[in-house]
């Protein structure tokens, strides 16, 4: 027994002794945290594609890492948008050219001997009318994944837990009332 109260009174005297000791309490800690900036996400995705999906991933907690997957795709769809519109444009500048021999009564190339004027002229406009639509893909594919970048900069420090929860629980209210408590846990 005087070994118990011998202990307990160290254990006090040892714990009123540490009251110099500084512990953040976790609203400190969350303070001290540089916040996940938006800007800089937005920044460095529209300086260099797929930079602020990087940025993202970086910053993200260790179980939630899913970012770095979406570069390849980005760069996978300015690849191919910017491909078939640097194919379109060298083929109707071919056909325009074409086209402008034919009128001037220049040699043309016989891989185009098989249209008249008419055919030059509806592929001409055909491939104009391509080039121009993966002009708009290579827009479209930027902003997207500029948008994307800043949406996920948005998500970076959302609490999504396991631990949400609700909950039906029976309650006596006024002592004689029976009722029903609904309870919705975030943590």
């Amino acid at each position: 027994m005087k070994f118990l109260l011998i202990f307990l009174l160290l254990f006090s005297l040892e714990a009123l002794s540490q009251d110099s000791l500084v512990v953040d309490t976790p609203e400190e800690v969350q303070d001290s945290i540089k916040p996940h900036s938006v800007k800089k996400a937005l920044v460095l995705s529209a300086v260099v594609p797929g930079a602020g999906q990087i940025y993202n991933h970086i910053a993200m907690p260790k179980g939630k890492k899913k970012a770095f997957w979406k570069v390849p795709l980005i760069y996978a769809g300015l690849g191919a948008t910017s491909y078939f519109l640097i194919k379109n444009q060298g083929l109707q500048k071919e056909l325009r050219l074409e086209y402008e021999n034919r009128q001037d009564f220049l040699p043309t190339d016989p891989a185009w001997s098989a249209y008249d004027n008419e055919g030059i002229l509806t592929l001409y406009n055909q491939y104009l009318t391509r080039r121009d639509l993966f002009i708009m893909g290579v827009g479209l594919v930027y902003l997207f994944q500029l948008a994307d970048a800043g949406v996920e900069a948005h998500f970076v420090s959302f609490d999504v837990s396991e631990d949400l929860s609700l909950r039906f629980e029976p309650i006596l209210m006024n002592l004689r009332t029976a009722g029903l408590r609904l309870t919705l846990n975030f943590r």
